[in-house]
């Protein structure tokens, strides 16, 4: 796919996935949304990708969706009358992935399948979806600049892109309804105190200190970090902990036998271990435990 919203630029094994809109401050369209989920997916993937950085081109993150396209702005088809039924059954029909499902939700969904730790570079405001998209990363650090608001309900809308999941696990129900309810526009210092964010940086230091955080992350093993960055998630999810040693236990197996030697090995040899195991290539058979044809 040619990108025409986003920049994908790999340097490092680090790649940085620009939203680049910036005339329009970054803001999200239905091409922008076939754009990254292309993207995550291929990410996930490449072999040359230890880690993403996600960030935006200009002064903002991403100012929500654009509200100047002609129609249904979020893109849906206003005819149809769907259920939840439909959701659960015909959810890949294109009548309902192209005419119901939200689009930024599909973003989410394929950042959350991807094997790759995902860091977000909040530079500037990041409203509506740009917040959400951006509770689906797995770090978050904000510029000195950064705003995010949950302004659905301000224009008679409600919560998206998986964010009802993924907010509450973040600062908890209290604070996650609280801005959400009140729509109000929250400062980097708001953010950090609730920890939504890691840490604040002046503007000219955040990709430098996302990408030092990144390259901590691109040596070890792709096949153990996609297995962990899965199993923290999913398993957090789980009603009961033998859901979790149930993974545990074969992704442990499966690592034994192949990086796991190296590791062992290099660390009595006292030397740093070359893991030849890609993500793209190598996960074990059990995997992606979560989808019951496996």
């Amino acid at each position: 796919m040619t990108y025409k919203t986003i920049n994908y630029t790999t340097d490092n094994s680090i790649l940085t996935l620009t939203l680049s809109r910036p005339e329009q401050l970054n803001a999200f369209t239905i091409e922008m949304s076939h754009e990254l989920i292309d993207a995550f997916n291929r990410a996930s993937d490449d072999d040359e990708v230890g880690a993403i950085v996600v960030t935006g081109a200009g002064r903002a993150f991403c100012a929500g969706m654009d509200l100047n396209t002609t129609g249904n702005v979020f893109g849906l088809s206003e005819h149809l009358k769907p259920t939840i039924q439909d959701m659960r059954e015909r959810a890949h029909e294109d009548e309902i992935a192209n005419g119901v499902r939200d689009s930024g939700g599909l973003v989410v969904l394929a950042m959350y399948n991807c094997k790759k730790p995902i860091i977000g570079a909040l530079n500037g405001a990041a409203v509506g979806i740009g917040a959400t998209m951006a509770c689906a990363m797995d770090i978050r650090l904000a510029s000195e600049k950064a705003k995010v608001g949950f302004v659905f309900n301000k224009i008679g809308i409600t919560p998206e892109a998986c964010s009802s999941w993924f907010l509450p696990r973040l600062v908890g129900i209290q604070t996650a309804l609280e801005w959400c309810y009140t729509a109000e526009i929250l400062t980097a210092e708001t953010l950090l105190k609730e920890r939504f964010v890691k840490a604040i940086y002046a503007p000219e230091e955040l990709l430098n200190e996302a990408y030092a955080l990144a390259a901590r992350m691109v040596n070890f093993s792709q096949v153990s970090m996609a297995l962990t960055r899965q199993m923290i998630y999913r398993n957090g999810a789980q009603d009961h902990p033998i859901k979790a040693h149930e993974v545990d236990s074969l992704a442990v197996f499966y690592a034994s036998k192949t990086s796991g030697k190296e590791g062992v090995n290099s660390f009595l040899e006292k030397r740093a271990p070359k893991f030849t195991e890609k993500a793209s290539t190598d996960m074990p058979p059990f995997y992606p435990w979560w989808d019951e044809s496996v």
